[in-house]
């Protein structure tokens, strides 16, 4: 991002309207010039809303996400900070970042944020919607020694801590959705993917994605294929985006630290109390068929378990598994 592109969004961050003349007024440009970036602004995701004889302005304000503000509001209870925490204006992806590093001694146990991704994805290869200085956009690296089989319901822990992040917000309400979606009153509010670098039996990395949905315009949200909603909407208040950033780099780090130690069963009660389809008739789509049934909760390992029509009861683990209200 230009120097230029970063002084214009540091103006509208306030939420009020500017006009391209007082623009390029305090930045010593054209309005022609302050035009084309805000241009370059909008393709990269920023909503912005434009008033003919009025101005342009980024509606409800814009927090822009700054390191030295999360690393200050940052708190972890294992004494953990990140070895590196980055900041980017626009990125690929930052799983994908933190993937091609991983095994590198200079990003162990590090953080990386977003204001936009160009390329962010979500579970099963399907596309995250990210806008730019809207939502939160975290990955975290971190090493472990015994292999993928002490790993088993990570994804579900790993949903626990964000929660937590999120109540220390005051957002009241929140739920979470097997295996790994955050939920609102049956509405999605972010998401985990976690992908794995290195040997499966031995020393491997784990790339912690998380996303979650802060101020979505409804613009941004249309490829989005559920209900969905954010936290402005669910608060009486704007909450801030930095110390949401700092929420939850403190509490997936307490987690990380814990878990191949504890493992799953440590957080299995939490989780459980926290389930937004216990109870209720779903559908688990696997590749090759869908199967109905009543969700019962989660074992100790992190799978799915649901009473078939039949009686029987059914486990299911993660992976290419998609799970749906039954209609």
């Amino acid at each position: 991002m230009s120097e230029l592109q970063t002084k214009i969004l540091h103006i509208l961050k306030d939420g009020a309207f500017h006009s391209g003349e007082s623009l390029g007024e305090k930045l010593g440009v054209s309005r022609t010039a302050v035009w084309k970036q805000l241009q370059k602004l909008e393709k990269l995701g920023l909503q912005l809303e434009s008033v003919k004889g009025t101005g342009y302005r980024v509606q409800a304000g814009f927090e822009p996400l700054d390191q030295a503000t999360i690393l200050q509001k940052l708190a972890t209870k294992s004494g953990l900070a990140p070895q590196r925490l980055d900041v980017f204006q626009s990125i690929d992806s930052t799983n994908k970042y933190l993937r091609e590093r991983a095994g590198d001694p200079d990003y162990f146990r590090s953080a990386v944020f977003a204001e936009s991704q160009t390329l962010g994805r979500g579970r099963r290869g399907k596309t995250w919607v990210s806008p730019f200085g809207a939502n939160i956009y975290l990955s975290i690296l971190w090493d472990f020694e015994l292999g993928a089989e002490s790993l088993g319901g990570l994804s579900l822990a790993i949903g626990v801590a964000v929660r937590r992040a999120l109540l220390t917000i005051g957002l009241d309400g929140v739920q979470l959705k097997w295996p790994n979606d955050i939920y609102i009153g049956q509405k999605k509010l972010g998401g985990i993917l976690l992908e794995m670098v290195g040997d499966p039996a031995g020393h491997c990395s784990v790339v912690v994605g998380v996303g979650i949905n802060v101020s979505m315009s409804s613009a941004s949200a249309a490829e989005i294929d559920q209900d969905w909603t954010d936290i402005n909407t669910e608060l009486a208040e704007p909450c801030s985006r930095n110390q949401l950033a700092s929420a939850l780099v403190g509490n997936i780090f307490d987690l990380l630290h814990d878990f191949q130690e504890v493992g799953f069963t440590q957080y299995r009660d939490e989780w459980q109390l926290a389930d937004a389809f216990k109870g209720l008739q779903a559908t688990v789509s696997t590749p090759r068929e869908a199967i109905s049934g009543t969700v019962l909760g989660v074992d100790a390992g992190g799978a799915l378990e649901m009473r078939l029509v039949n009686g029987e009861t059914q486990r299911f683990i993660g992976g290419e598994l998609s799970l749906r209200l039954a209609k």
